[in-house]
């Protein structure tokens, strides 16, 4: 599906003279925790929060509420990982869209953006997920898909989930193999495991030998 498909329009955007009363029931008639809004000239000015839409008398006009105007938007052509960053950014499950000429088109609501999200092969594919970490200085995708491809892995998707303290955590969704000898080769290349959504062989031999030591020394 094309992210512009998911543009939906069903909202008229609220104008400033409106009353808040209409901002209010909106809000208690939806799930969206901002609305959209424009001035007497149709041109859209941002979008009023929930939080801030119950703070003010229901028959004040929306242009008291001016100040708190938020003027996220994304553009129609924005790319689909750019619109999930807006609304990470900006604490929203509603994005609006404007064209080239900041006409308002509609909004994206953040489920739908998530489910193409999901469409995606990094989902949608078979295949195991791993958390590896290294150096932030020392890590290099093109390493990272040599390990897995030089045990005859498909590398389906790989992005860094946290940097923390010049250290960096990269997830792998790998496919067409196991994922054991995949960890031991990151091991070979200093790579720490945070975690692998398979059984891990290597930290097993390592308990059973330590199973075994015990019960040896015990004797």
């Amino acid at each position: 599906m094309v992210l512009q498909d998911l543009i939906i329009n069903d909202i008229t955007p609220l104008l400033l003279k409106d009353k808040v009363s209409e901002i209010q029931l909106l809000f208690n008639q939806l799930t969206y925790s901002h609305i959209p809004i424009k001035n007497k000239e149709g041109v859209f000015l941002g979008s009023i929060s929930e939080t801030d839409a119950h703070c003010f008398n229901c028959n004040d006009s929306l242009s008291k509420l001016a100040y708190t105007i938020d003027g996220f938007f994304v553009r129609e052509t924005t790319n689909w990982l750019d619109v999930l960053e807006a609304f990470a950014q900006n604490a929203t499950n509603i994005m609006p869209v404007l064209d080239n000429s900041n006409d308002y088109l509609g909004y994206y609501e953040l489920n739908d953006v998530i489910g193409l999200f999901n469409e995606t092969p990094f989902f949608a594919e078979a295949g195991g997920i791993l958390v590896v970490e290294k150096g932030l200085s020392d890590y290099s995708f093109s390493e990272l898909s040599q390990i897995v491809e030089s045990n005859n892995g498909k590398l389906l998707g790989a992005f860094i989930s946290k940097i923390e303290n010049d250290v960096v955590h990269i997830t792998l969704k790998i496919g067409n193999t196991g994922l054991n000898d995949i960890m031991q080769t990151f091991r070979r290349y200093s790579y720490n495991i945070v975690s692998g959504h398979e059984e891990d062989s290597y930290l097993q031999s390592l308990k059973d030998r330590s199973d075994y030591l015990n019960k040896y020394l015990n004797m």
